[in-house]
């Protein structure tokens, strides 16, 4: 058998979602050497449709790394959302709230297309279709990446390894077993979900907590509509044609006056299970987890890829201070300081969420009589609506986070 070939790095990043690839751009703009390694072809990782609202900070990030142009000429910004409920729009005005900040619609997919051009540009290391990834040697000083592309056996020796592969990847499951700590939560509820080529019928999103139960109006540009509501997930999508879809988001996205819903042909659809999983610590040895691989959140607070920038964003400070100078102290606290925006970030979507939703068990309608209260309270206090602003559009800092 022949010997795999070899070759060194100071950075492996396994996975080209949106942690790794924002994580390979701010190492390369230190002049850090990196190599990322991809499962997917290029064309599936361009087209995956995720995530589509990018906080304040993601957006100044992107443009701050250079790759900002097509965003800030087809993003939609935004300066607030509606809460919708009893059929009457509550309007919370993020600029007002917070100083002006905003978010900005663009998908993950075009963020993703963006970094992958500017690597490419850079004409540095992006292997897509690679197979067999498998992590050795993780608490020694040269930790190890063995993996199959393009027929051939390779290994990559790294200072260090980022695990940026998702919720499934291979990198946290190669940690010892015990030396991480699991938090889960599944919630008794799913979204239904579907991208329609139809002009939005909002200039904002739309949060509307109904008596069938909760809906979302959102975009992904001006000839799409991306449109959500919340259902069991035991839910089969054959049970649900077109015109049931159109129908059920009518229902809950009503409104006592004139405003309509627009339809149009319906090119995707998909159930997303509702669940919060945390992960932790984040690193062991020389891996670093960041993003999905880690962490899950609802994604009733659109919070999943902003949260894998954050943790990237971290993580590259950290091994420029260690590169530049052998400074390892931001390296070594990596877990502590992302956690705390982790776990404010999942405090904020499970509040969203629970104060949205519909509960299957709330047979007496307490939850129901809880949750109406708190938009009422949302939507009439400038405090609450503060609270709910600052966290949507982003927390520059959590705690005693720098």
């Amino acid at each position: 058998m022949a010997e795999p070939s070899s070759r060194r790095t100071q950075v492996g990043i396994v996975g080209a979602g949106p942690a790794g690839l924002v994580l390979g751009r701010l190492l390369d703009l230190q002049g850090i050497d990196s190599v990322i390694l991809e499962a997917r072809s290029r064309e599936y990782v361009e087209k995956r449709v995720r995530a589509g609202v990018l906080e304040q900070g993601t957006v100044d990030l992107m443009q701050e790394m250079g790759v900002g142009d097509r965003m800030l000429a087809e993003g939609l910004v935004h300066h607030g959302i509606h809460l919708r409920f009893d059929r009457r729009d509550h309007h919370i005005a993020f600029d007002e709230l917070t100083d002006g900040r905003g978010i900005t619609i663009y998908g993950q997919q075009e963020v993703v297309k963006d970094l992958i051009a500017a690597r490419l540009e850079a004409d540095a290391p992006l292997h897509f279709e690679v197979e067999e990834v498998s992590l050795a040697d993780l608490d020694s000083e040269q930790p190890l990446i063995r993996y199959r592309h393009e027929g051939e056996q390779r290994e990559l020796r790294c200072d260090v390894i980022a695990g940026c592969d998702g919720f499934h990847g291979v990198c946290r499951e190669t940690v010892p077993e015990g030396a991480l700590r699991f938090h889960v939560r599944d919630y008794p509820f799913a979204w239904f979900g579907v991208l329609a080529e139809a002009p939005p019928s909002t200039e904002e999103l739309i949060y509307c907590s109904s008596e069938r139960g909760f809906a979302l109006h959102s975009m992904r540009s001006p000839q799409l509509s991306r449109l959500y509501f919340q259902c069991d997930p035991d839910e089969k999508l054959e049970d649900w044609p077109d015109e049931r879809i159109w129908e059920e988001l009518h229902t809950r996205l009503e409104r006592e006056d004139d405003w309509s819903l627009t339809e149009g042909p319906l090119v995707e659809k998909g159930i997303t299970p509702m669940r919060a999983f945390v992960a932790e610590p984040m690193q062991y040895g020389r891996l670093y987890l960041a993003g999905d691989a880690v962490h899950i959140v609802p994604p009733t607070g659109a919070k999943g890829l902003n949260l894998a920038v954050s943790d990237v964003r971290v993580l590259a400070e950290a091994l420029g201070r260690w590169f530049e100078g052998g400074d390892d102290s931001l390296l070594e606290s990596y877990s502590d300081v992302c956690l705390r925006r982790v776990w404010r970030t999942q405090h904020f979507s499970w509040w969203m969420t629970w104060m949205l939703h519909r509960f299957p068990d709330d047979e007496d309608g307490f939850q129901a009589k809880l949750s109406r209260a708190q938009l009422e309270y949302v939507c009439s206090s400038k405090a609450a609506a503060t609270t709910l602003a600052e966290n949507y559009v982003g927390l520059s800092q959590v705690g005693s986070e720098a």
